[in-house]
């Protein structure tokens, strides 16, 4: 049995960090506002990738010129996919805008509406369906 992969060694240089970084970020934002543990997470995941508060602001302050980045890997893709599938459902809401997001950011990296409506349904514990 393969042993699950970390962040850290998944995303192991500067530019996979940053882009798995800005990913956060764009569908934090989605709906308008990043909710106070919307940003305790990405404080947590930058912190533990190492992303300067520079770093983060130079993201931040450029959102409306910047759109997904999409990682090489089926690994990857994944990891991102559910992270952004939690971030999505950590202020116990699945607002639209960050819901369409998701769904675009499943078909960017080929994987169907089904793998995002599964994903939902499990990291949620069944509490919230695909919309």
């Amino acid at each position: 049995m393969q042993e699950p992969q970390s962040l850290e060694n998944l995303l192991n240089t500067p530019q996979k960090k940053l882009s798995f970084y800005q990913n956060l970020i764009l569908l934090a934002a989605a709906d308008g506002q990043i909710e106070e543990r919307e940003s305790s997470i990405l404080i947590s995941i930058g912190n533990r990738l190492g992303i300067t508060a520079q770093e983060a602001m130079g993201i931040a302050d450029n959102l409306d010129k910047l759109s997904f980045v999409i990682p090489g890997e089926g690994i990857q893709k994944t990891l991102e996919l559910q992270t952004m599938v939690l971030m999505m459902l950590e202020d116990g809401q699945m607002h639209p805008r960050e819901h369409a997001l998701c769904r675009e950011y499943t078909r960017r990296i080929g994987y169907s509406q089904e793998v995002l409506d599964e994903m939902i349904s499990e990291l949620s514990g069944n509490k919230v369906s695909g919309q």
